[in-house]
């Protein structure tokens, strides 16, 4: 098995790329190290298939290339939170990681989705999701993955809601004031939250709009959050959509990194465009 390995520079200690191709190597494969997963045009050579080890942030990037490249992708989770990893059932524990990055077989399509010409796996939020990253970011060398809920505390407290409008398909879904508008794949973000049940084989993207309404209430959002029912809460609006505009001016949590699209935003979704090793 030859792999290019993509590998975030910004990762520290055993997740350096020297100490991933020593122990990819050790599982039998041949490594070639093909830069950074954010790397516009990474040269994969004569590779089977694509390792990526990062983030979630890290993932989206890695994917569309290796999408490109019509090559298997294979997810060594290096981040905070690894959600991706967490929502399709890859082993989070490095060994193991590096393991089915090398050995695996068995292989999953799943889709890549888009925010103009942005890749993303998982979601795209705007509202508190964006204000609860910025404040998590202070505190995640100390705190690790509890970081997200101190962020989303303090978010919650002090973070207006945001003006937008979201059509979906061309036919209207919302207009008004929301808390919070998600966009997801996997729909999976922070330490444990996610939106509920998503289809990686339907090719359309779940739209989750959080109306604005009392600050009390943001408990039982976030209970839903955690729990995965927030679909089914009062004032929570939700559609499946292969094309959806945002219009308003918000920055926007893309897996993690902070997104200012401008006015507006455009998201898509590519059915199957991902083929990851699973198994």
């Amino acid at each position: 098995m030859r792999i290019a390995l993509l590998a975030n520079p910004r990762s520290g200690g055993e997740t350096q790329a020297a100490e991933l191709e020593r122990r990819l190597r050790a599982f039998g494969a041949t490594v070639d190290i093909a830069g950074d997963p954010c790397d516009p045009e990474p040269d994969f050579g004569n590779a089977d298939r694509v390792a990526v080890a990062g983030g979630d942030g890290s993932i989206g990037p890695a994917a569309a290339a290796a999408s490109r490249a019509a090559l298997p992708l294979a997810v060594i989770p290096s981040g905070t939170a690894n959600n991706f990893a967490r929502a399709l059932e890859v082993p989070q524990e490095l060994e193991e990681a590096c393991r089915l990055a090398a050995t695996g077989t068995s292989i999953r399509p799943v889709e890549l989705c888009w925010l103009g010409e942005r890749p993303f796996v998982n979601c795209a939020s705007a509202g508190l999701a964006v204000a609860a990253a910025r404040s998590a970011k202070r505190w995640k060398g100390i705190l690790g993955p509890l970081a997200y809920a101190v962020g989303a505390a303090a978010a919650g407290l002090r973070t207006p809601a945001l003006t937008c409008k979201v059509t979906t398909d061309g036919q209207h879904l919302f207009e008004g004031r929301a808390w919070q508008v998600v966009v997801a794949g996997t729909g999976a973000f922070g330490p444990s939250a996610n939106v509920g049940p998503t289809d990686q084989a339907d090719g359309l993207l779940d739209v989750v709009v959080l109306q604005s309404g009392s600050r009390l209430a943001l408990v039982r959002r976030a209970y839903g959050l955690q729990t995965g029912t927030i679909k089914a809460q009062d004032g929570v609006t939700h559609r499946r959509a292969a094309r959806v505009q945002f219009e308003g001016r918000a920055h926007f949590n893309v897996d993690g990194e902070i997104v200012a699209p401008g006015d507006g935003a455009s998201f898509g979704v590519e059915a199957g465009a991902v083929q990851l090793v699973v198994g």
